[in-house]
């Protein structure tokens, strides 16, 4: 189930988007739940109280009493410490597009909206977000115990133990060989083995250095290990540009 938003002071261009997305849906086959949002301050209110988004469409200029989209999106990213949803933002004006960088939005359309390119940014976040829409799981004593993919932010290896590290600062601890987890779960998607303690989630990493990155999750560091430094800086640069075709 793919959950969207809308928000968009102008209801008549919120009424269209939400029909279009309704269309491409059913189109490319895939279960949706779409809410429409008049002020940015609305839908940020849902979203503190626990509703969940996959693909928000966010406008930029709101009426003058309103916080703008550009607000928005860092509230969703910096003080909600929401690094997965995926933003687009839609605009009368070109001259926002700079603005956004930090916010790291799947696009950004000019109004009037046009079907494809809107059909094109679904397909776009399908593609991005398939390889991390099943579950991890794992054995905790006789008990099987499954995490949605996307909440992986990294894993630990420790001694003989395997620390998995969730969003909002969760762990799990569990026997098992990081290797094997990585062969049989996670090779394949758009995971990085950056070292022989570590497996991270391309998905949080703000920041690819030398011989370290930086996650967007409480700004954790960790280390790349030299022998492994030409495979991650190519691997990351192959998910990146598969994502953007």
């Amino acid at each position: 189930m793919m959950r969207v938003a809308i928000c968009d002071d102008e209801k008549r261009i919120g009424a269209e988007l939400e029909r279009t997305l309704t269309e491409i849906c059913g189109k490319v086959k895939v279960k949706f739940e779409i809410d429409v949002y008049f002020a940015g301050v609305e839908l940020c209110k849902n979203m503190e109280t626990g509703t969940k988004y996959d693909l928000i469409f966010l406008d930029i200029e709101f009426a003058k009493d309103e916080v703008n989209g550009v607000e928005v999106g860092r509230l969703i990213r910096e003080t909600q410490n929401n690094h997965m949803v995926s933003i687009v933002y839609i605009s009368w004006e070109q001259k926002y597009s700079m603005q956004l960088f930090d916010i790291r939005p799947l696009n950004f359309l000019i109004k009037p909206l046009e079907y494809e390119k809107i059909e094109q940014v679904v397909k776009t976040y399908l593609k991005i977000a398939g390889s991390q829409w099943g579950d991890f799981t794992y054995k905790i004593g006789f008990d099987i115990v499954k995490v949605p993919i996307r909440d992986i932010l990294y894993l630990e290896s420790s001694d003989r133990k395997l620390i998995l590290h969730l969003t909002g600062g969760r762990t799990e601890e569990f026997y098992g060989t990081l290797k094997e987890l990585y062969r049989e779960q996670l090779q394949g998607l758009d995971f990085l083995f950056i070292h022989a303690a570590y497996v991270v989630n391309y998905d949080y990493i703000a920041t690819l250095r030398f011989n370290e990155l930086t996650l967007t999750d409480h700004k954790i560091s960790l280390p790349i290990s030299r022998n492994k430094g030409k495979e991650v800086r190519e691997t990351y640069c192959a998910i990146m540009e598969r994502r953007r075709a």
